[in-house]
């Protein structure tokens, strides 16, 4: 089943303790149905001395929220449904559910 939302989009959170923020989606993690997003649900993690880091100390962090707390984000700046649209060329699209605009590249050509 394709998602509502890809790397690279501006989303809103609708859900949570960042309901209302927007940022950009980092990652997606398809097996876990979670994404990861600039800004949004940081933690402080304390990390031990490596290598890398020979200081150690607590850095924040962006950890992974589901996709249902997620929407993404219309030309008006509000969040929206997502629906799919099979051009005449036999490409598909992401299509906002309340403007009628596309959302990012086309997926793939259908069979």
């Amino acid at each position: 089943m394709p998602r509502h939302i890809r790397k690279g989009d501006t989303i809103i959170v609708t859900s949570g303790s960042d309901k209302g923020r927007q940022g950009k989606i980092l990652r997606v993690i398809p097996d876990k149905d979670q994404v990861v997003v600039e800004g949004i649900n940081l933690h402080k993690r304390h990390t031990k001395p490596t290598q890398a880091n020979p200081q150690g100390g607590i850095i924040e962090r962006e950890f992974p929220m589901h996709l249902s707390n997620v929407s993404p984000v219309d030309k008006n700046g509000k969040p929206t449904r997502v629906r799919f649209v099979n051009k005449d060329d036999g490409s598909k699209v992401r299509v906002a559910a309340t403007t009628g605009e596309q959302l990012g590249p086309e997926l793939k050509k259908a069979r």
